[in-house]
């Protein structure tokens, strides 16, 4: 049996029947990772060794399949793992290894679950395809002409090329959301504030948010719960009840009402993902849910108001890399101005250079009101805006992304139509709500199709609930298979 197939709660069963050990579950997935790692480059650093240890330790405890207990999973690489090198897929941390864990390695740390290694992103998380890693491009398993998304593409790409059982990703504008639709998993973002955090590499810290990719909604819930939690490390960190997001998940959405807006749609939508989402909304129908139109005004607006935030706040938080205190530094340079000019200009990548410029620009004396000011006020609309539609309907479905994954290289020369990418997604981390990617079939050459469901805050249990209808009734982990299989 090939263990690598199975969803976490399968190998969590298969786990706790003895029908295979930690160790061996675990070396399955190094076998896999040595034999599919060449084609899609998804790894960054590998820790088989210390894999293989914490299993063999797993296995003589005999906890395996207890929580997370003896799981291999992977790790976007923007969080801290003491002892183990952080680059955020940049030159100027290449030689980073942090002196602390992140919040959230060291509760899965905790709870015994197995780290197969760090795994590639756009560099400081900037990207929408995982073509900005100083260190190489990663490719989509379906088609390995094109881009798995980004930034988070090494996260979806090792669960859907059976290289991980889960991973954990972030979401700045789409960044888990995204690449969870082109590469045909599910992939979430919970309300800002629900997942710690602490020890994440800052992009822009009012919309960064940390979660999991799986192979199926009931192993997203398995690994929201881990988690989610309280956090007095972070100061944006919820402290409100612990849920248990498996629980009633099968309940259904009889009664609920499915929230869908004209702006999601349009001349820009590939005319299949239209077509799977006029099949879920079939869907949704046929399980009893009623389907009501609401409409989102400010979805152009978001995007715009998404790139001047962020970048702001990349501005702001990168500033820390000047070749003193960590990081890489310059090799030659003739005073302290010149070493940090250096240090920068070699360090960073062309486009976290023009994020960064972008968001000093508009911090700037004379242009702060003019840009940031009013992204800032757009945003309270935007919050607004989903409030209201929220009293109307208890899910938003949209598509995730307007089109299937694009070619590596197509969209690198224009920035813009990149940014474009995260239209249907940016509008959530504005707001701090929380949102679900699960597939929604493929088009006609064989590519994921991403659908998003959208609730209010904190409303996790609710989504999830209706990512489960709507996984069932597309049964796609069923009847496709990535092209590397």
């Amino acid at each position: 049996m090939d263990y690598t197939k199975l969803t976490l709660h399968e190998t969590k069963q298969v786990l706790q029947n003895g029908d295979v050990t930690s160790e061996a579950l675990t070396q399955a997935y190094i076998d896999r990772i040595n034999a599919v790692e060449p084609k899609v480059d998804a790894y960054l650093l590998t820790a088989f060794d210390s894999a293989l240890e914490k299993a063999k330790a797993v296995d003589k405890a005999g906890n395996a399949g207890d929580g997370l207990a003896g799981v291999p999973y992977a790790l976007k690489d923007n969080m801290c793992t003491k002892g183990m090198t952080t680059t955020c897929a940049s030159k100027i941390l290449s030689n980073f290894v942090p002196p602390y864990d992140s919040t959230v390695y060291a509760g899965l740390k905790d709870s015994d679950a197995v780290l197969l290694g760090k795994v590639n992103m756009d560099e400081f998380a900037m990207g929408s395809s995982t073509e900005n890693s100083a260190f190489k491009t990663t490719k989509n398993p379906w088609d390995t002409t094109k881009v798995p998304g980004g930034s988070s593409g090494g996260s979806a790409v090792c669960v859907a090329a059976d290289t991980a059982v889960f991973s954990l990703g972030s979401d700045t504008g789409g960044s888990i959301r995204q690449p969870a639709a082109l590469c045909g998993v599910v992939g979430m973002k919970p309300t800002y504030g629900l997942v710690s955090r602490y020890g994440l590499v800052a992009f822009a810290s009012s919309l960064d948010q940390i979660g999991p990719f799986t192979k199926d909604v009931e192993d997203c819930a398995i690994v929201l719960n881990a988690i989610a939690g309280y956090d007095h490390r972070d100061s944006t960190s919820l402290n409100v009840p612990k849920v248990d997001y498996t629980k009633d998940l099968t309940e259904g959405v009889k009664g609920k009402k499915i929230g869908i807006s004209p702006s999601f749609a349009g001349d820009g939508v590939q005319p299949e993902v239209q077509k799977a989402v006029d099949e879920a909304v079939a869907a949704y129908k046929d399980a009893g849910a009623e389907i009501v139109e609401v409409d989102f005004k400010y979805l152009d607006q978001a995007l715009a108001a998404y790139y001047i935030i962020a970048c702001a706040e990349a501005s702001s938080n990168l500033a820390r890399y000047d070749g003193v205190r960590y990081g890489v530094r310059a090799k030659e340079y003739t005073d302290l101005i010149d070493m940090y000019r250096k240090s920068r200009s070699q360090g960073f990548g062309s486009e976290v250079k023009r994020r960064i410029m972008l968001g000093t620009y508009a911090l700037s004396s004379g242009y702060y009101d003019a840009y940031y000011k009013k992204a800032m006020q757009m945003r309270t609309l935007i919050v607004e805006d989903f409030n209201r539609i929220f009293k109307s309907c208890d899910v938003m479905l949209t598509p995730t992304t307007a089109t299937t994954a694009f070619g590596i290289g197509e969209k690198t020369a224009d920035p813009l139509e990149m940014y474009m990418s995260d239209l249907f997604t940016v509008p959530v981390n504005i707001s701090g709500m929380p949102a679900v990617s699960l597939p929604g079939g493929v088009d006609a050459s064989g590519m994921p199709i991403g659908l998003q469901l959208i609730g209010p805050a904190l409303s996790e249990e609710r989504i999830l609930k209706a990512a489960y209808v709507l996984e069932n009734a597309v049964s796609f982990r069923a009847s496709n298979k990535p092209a590397l299989d």
